[in-house]
């Protein structure tokens, strides 16, 4: 296994459809593919992996707790231009749970997979 390689693990209610959107939209390519339990898909040293009710990973707490998507964990993607990105995701019916925020450090916004897990957009501010 690659050193390189970071793995996060986002629990989504349709694997095919959360497969499909990251492929789709964001750029990934596909790795393996169990649906409807479990999918992969990568971008640069990123492997998703997109696990739903039927995988080990959507197995019930101890405490009867069982695992689901959402919550406000994300990861961030880097974008040159995050005002022609953020449109062309909108005209793809992408959802968004906020505008733009810009800060000294750059502008992000929150998009949202199909299971409402997020996706960071993020523009880094220009120092000069």
């Amino acid at each position: 296994m690659s050193e390189s390689v970071v793995n996060v693990r986002y629990m989504v209610s349709d694997v095919q459809e959360a497969a499909d959107w990251y492929v789709g939209l964001m750029g990934f390519s596909r790795l393996p593919n169990a649906s409807p339990a479990f999918a992969a898909v990568e971008r640069g040293p990123l492997r998703l992996l997109l696990s739903g009710k039927a995988s080990s990973a959507g197995r019930a707490m101890p405490d009867g707790r069982q695992p689901e998507p959402g919550g406000w964990t994300r990861f961030q993607i880097i974008v040159e231009d995050l005002a022609a990105e953020v449109d062309r995701l909108r005209g793809e019916g992408v959802t968004f749970r906020n505008d733009i925020v810009t800060g000294p450090g750059g502008s992000q916004i929150l998009a949202e997979d199909p299971s409402g897990n997020l996706v960071e957009l993020f523009q880094p501010a220009v120092w000069g």
